[in-house]
């Protein structure tokens, strides 16, 4: 059984299992409470689906890609958790839970994943197909572009469908890791996608003080 925490975009939490799939699961598309609601909804999954973190198996974080400031609570909430709980971090592609949850309810063939990157942008992962354990088969790393860049019809998947999504569901997330374990997949680099820098950087050298 997993504890599963996404916040690239909004905020939710599952608790999965391989058999019984999704048991409980809390989720908000406001990006902007993240660090205020993580916790409780942590909480409120775990009280419902009556498991104690020490009788978890792992804590699945969504490694985006994301916004700086949202993805980072849900990276570190995960992994302080599975710290504290004594339990190994699970990585995932957040783009990916997306996709399994297209293909798990009836979609076929390729499709590409959008998601709002702020600073009018947008990140973007193409898949070709799910596999014969429905997990989807993406093509290449996740992409940041402008929206127009997508629009092209010269685009390479221009022609593919596109899914775009306000919110990445953490029992998606989690039950993406549950088959990879299952089937010997492997998971995502333990590292968020930001895939540009944060919009708040340090200043060079000391700061200078007016009398």
């Amino acid at each position: 059984m997993l504890l599963a925490i996404d916040t690239s975009a909004g905020t939710s939490v599952a608790v999965v299992d391989l058999t019984r799939g999704v048991i409980a699961e809390r989720g908000e598309a406001d990006t902007m409470r993240h660090a205020e609601i993580v916790g409780p909804f942590i909480l409120e999954c775990l009280r419902e689906a009556d498991i104690a973190p020490a009788a978890l198996s792992g804590v699945v974080g969504g490694m985006g890609p994301g916004p700086f400031t949202g993805l980072r609570v849900g990276i570190a909430s995960a992994r302080v958790f599975a710290l504290g709980a004594g339990k190994p971090l699970v990585p995932v592609i957040s783009h990916d839970a997306i996709a399994y949850g297209h293909y798990r309810r009836g979609h076929s063939g390729p499709l590409v994943v959008v998601t709002d990157a702020r600073r009018r942008e947008i990140y973007w992962s193409a898949y070709s197909q799910a596999d014969a354990v429905g997990l989807p088969v993406r093509v290449g790393v996740p992409g940041l572009a402008k929206p127009a860049e997508l629009d092209d019809p010269t685009w390479l998947h221009a022609l593919w469908p596109r899914i775009d999504a306000a919110t990445v569901a953490a029992g998606d997330l989690g039950l993406v890791a549950e088959l990879s374990f299952a089937h010997h997949r492997p998971f995502a680099a333990n590292a968020p996608l930001y895939l540009r820098s944060p919009d708040v950087t340090l200043s060079n050298g000391p700061k200078r003080v007016s009398r």
